[in-house]
């Protein structure tokens, strides 16, 4: 089979690999397409701590079962499936309150453990979550990203009052702009970035307003419009937004930070407790599959919408060019094998 790895930092190549076998529990997925993520291009760049290298990274991939493990049903053969790539031990504290994500043995498919940039990749059966057949091939393979977005909106529990502000109109901001709106309906919803061509993109979205900051004070802005944020949303993860974001939002208000910056950044508590502001932390998903591919399946969430770029596989050079150099154009680029 063929499978996209990376040999060490910088050096991509796609090689031939044997057809894994699935060992007890596992089932193997045939992979029909596969979704470029920012930490695919990380990895790429060297820039993932967690990476161990030679890796074939992917971890956004939909396919079929073609081949079960001993202790898994035959009848899982044939059905169309996408994979989670949280693999957790299922014993620990974290696991056993319902937490795999942050599970004290993580491995993450595509970082810890090869990926689905390949042909053919196994993993554990109930990693594979049936897809309904209204559901196509293209949306299936979107449903790890969303998966994202509704862990972090799980934990912060929007409503109908929320005025919802995200920084960030990539694909983790516009994702939950979807969610918030498709799906949990808040009142209004305000996406913040510093490139146009993406602030249009959460307007298609379902962003009410949009706000460019490159050169204005968004405090300021806000004030204008009398706006106080109750739900905000951190999807751009630098280190200056979470202490603007507690400056910024209103009394009881929620803050949920979608990734990380190594870079340090000063908060200051009273600004905090002074308003009994809740700050809540997301990482990748726990068990969230199921509740995304039913948004889909009531059509809350359009995916198609993020969709901007296809390639074939062998082209993963300029798909992983263009994702990470055409900020204005691009959003989610899906590879197909």
């Amino acid at each position: 089979m063929k499978s996209i790895t990376i040999q060490q930092p910088g050096k991509l190549v796609i090689e031939e690999r044997p057809v894994p076998q699935p060992q007890p529990g596992d089932v193997r997925i045939r992979v029909s397409s596969a979704g470029i993520c920012g930490s695919d291009v990380h990895i790429y760049r060297g820039h993932n701590p967690f990476a161990k290298y030679p890796r074939v990274i992917g971890h956004e991939f939909f396919g079929h079962i073609d081949a079960v493990g001993d202790g898994v049903e035959p009848s899982r053969i044939g059905e169309r499936v996408v994979g989670d790539p949280v693999v957790s031990c299922g014993q620990c504290y974290p696991c056993l309150v319902g937490r795999p994500n942050v599970c004290t043995e993580l491995q993450v498919i595509g970082v810890h453990r090869d990926g689905g940039f390949s042909e053919f990749i196994t993993l554990p059966t109930r990693n594979a979550h049936v897809v309904p057949h209204n559901i196509s091939d293209n949306e299936a393979t979107m449903v790890e990203p969303f998966t994202i977005a509704a862990n972090i909106c799980s934990q912060m529990n929007p409503g109908l009052l929320d005025i919802a502000m995200i920084y960030g109109a990539g694909p983790m901001g516009l994702t939950s702009i979807q969610a918030l709106r498709g799906v949990y309906g808040v009142k209004e919803i305000i996406a913040v970035d510093r490139i146009d061509e993406r602030l249009a993109m959460a307007k298609v979205n379902g962003a009410d307003r949009v706000i460019n900051n490159t050169c204005l004070d968004l405090r300021a802005e806000l004030e204008r419009l009398g706006i106080r944020p109750t739900l905000i949303i951190d999807a751009a993860c630098h280190p200056a937004i979470l202490p603007e974001a507690i400056a910024l939002a209103s009394p009881a208000a929620r803050i949920g930070i979608m990734g990380f910056s190594s870079d340090p950044c000063v908060l200051n508590q009273q600004a905090i407790t002074s308003k009994e502001l809740s700050i809540y932390s997301s990482r990748l998903n726990s068990n969230r599959f199921p509740m995304v591919i039913d948004w889909m399946t009531q059509k809350k969430i359009n995916p198609e919408k993020l969709i901007t770029h296809q390639f074939n596989y062998i082209q993963v050079i300029d798909a992983m060019e263009i994702f990470e150099k055409d900020q204005k154009q691009c959003c989610k680029v899906l590879l197909t094998f």
